[in-house]
């Protein structure tokens, strides 16, 4: 018997050396996507409008790195606050808040090089060299057009400093070791000409999957993109989910216009729809439909036609469940 519990004290102990040296080993290892390249940006007009438009719809920086009113339906913009970040997406994985990208030097990206930034936006490192949480969507900026992500460094480079410091964030195991191996170098993709209707739209909507399209295993299920179900937090309590946007007649959006379509986001422009007012328990949703509705006709029309070559999936999603009725 002493001779069991000896033979198992040694093989336990072999196991915990494994895993600290494994642990050890990810923590060295990752990120692997070598130094912040040497670059200064040297902002024209045209790049900092391109930026400023990409920021404030498709690339949706504005729409997280700001606070948003929830006490209106559609979490509109809380003008003045452009930047300053703070909103936790961590959900389950744990505490993610949102960085201050505002041009403040202590507590934003004002002491950070251009260099620093680009690595930041397109491999997901920050300026010290550690993983940023792929809440960050970087893994779809990485395959953006090069010329739109400094364009889009150009334009976070005129937001107004605010002083806003960010606690640090905490991060539950394993995701915290997974989430370190994720970073990877940028592999760009250039802008698609402006006639081929449905590369702009497969190029500008890579967001869009990323909210509309069930993952498992950190990895998305091929024969459900786009077809919704996605669960976020709702912002007065609950649960809401993601519309199936493929285009199945029934469950989707198979049955709209591209008329529709693009009005259902213009609708947000109207003062009227951003003033309606929501409660605590009520509905409202994360989709940033005021940041879109920034986007040209063509842009969105273009979203529409890609999305319209989908497959179309059958698949009912409950939009909202209220707090108190998901255990029943």
């Amino acid at each position: 018997m002493k001779k069991f519990f000896k033979i198992s004290a040694i093989i336990f102990g072999i196991l915990i050396v494994l895993l600290i040296c494994g642990y050890a080993y990810i923590n060295l290892k990752y990120p692997d996507v070598g130094p912040s390249p040497e670059m200064k940006i040297s902002a024209t007009p045209e790049m900092l409008e391109r930026g400023k438009y990409l920021a404030n719809s498709f690339a949706a920086c504005m729409d997280c790195h700001s606070q948003r009113n929830y006490d209106k339906l559609g979490g509109p913009l809380v003008l003045g606050t452009e930047g300053k970040g703070g909103e936790d997406f961590g959900e389950g994985a744990g505490y993610v808040p949102a960085k201050n990208i505002t041009s403040d030097k202590e507590t934003g990206l004002g002491n950070w090089t251009d260099g620093e930034i680009f690595r930041a936006i397109t491999m997901g490192v920050d300026k010290n060299g550690e993983p940023l949480a792929p809440m960050m969507p970087y893994l779809y900026y990485r395959n953006m057009d090069e010329g739109d992500i400094r364009s889009i460094i150009a334009y976070i480079r005129t937001l107004s400093p605010i002083k806003n410091q960010i606690p640090e964030r905490k991060l539950n195991f394993p995701v915290n070791l997974i989430f370190r191996t994720l970073p990877s170098k940028p592999d760009f993709k250039k802008l698609p000409d402006p006639g081929n209707k449905l590369a702009i739209g497969e190029y500008y909507s890579g967001n869009c999957m990323g909210c509309h399209s069930p993952m498992e295993k950190g990895e998305f299920i091929q024969e459900k993109l786009f077809s919704g179900g996605v669960e976020f937090p709702n912002p007065k309590g609950g649960i809401v989910r993601s519309a199936n946007i493929s285009p199945d007649k029934e469950t989707g959006i198979g049955s709209w216009t591209k008329e529709q379509f693009i009005q259902k986001f213009r609708s947000y422009n109207n003062p009227d729809i951003q003033n309606v007012s929501v409660k605590n328990g009520e509905f409202n949703t994360v989709m940033p439909w005021t940041f879109l509705a920034n986007a040209t006709d063509d842009d969105l029309g273009s979203v529409y036609d890609f999305l319209m070559t989908q497959k179309p999936i059958y698949s009912k999603v409950e939009k909202f469940s209220p707090a108190g009725t998901l255990e029943k």
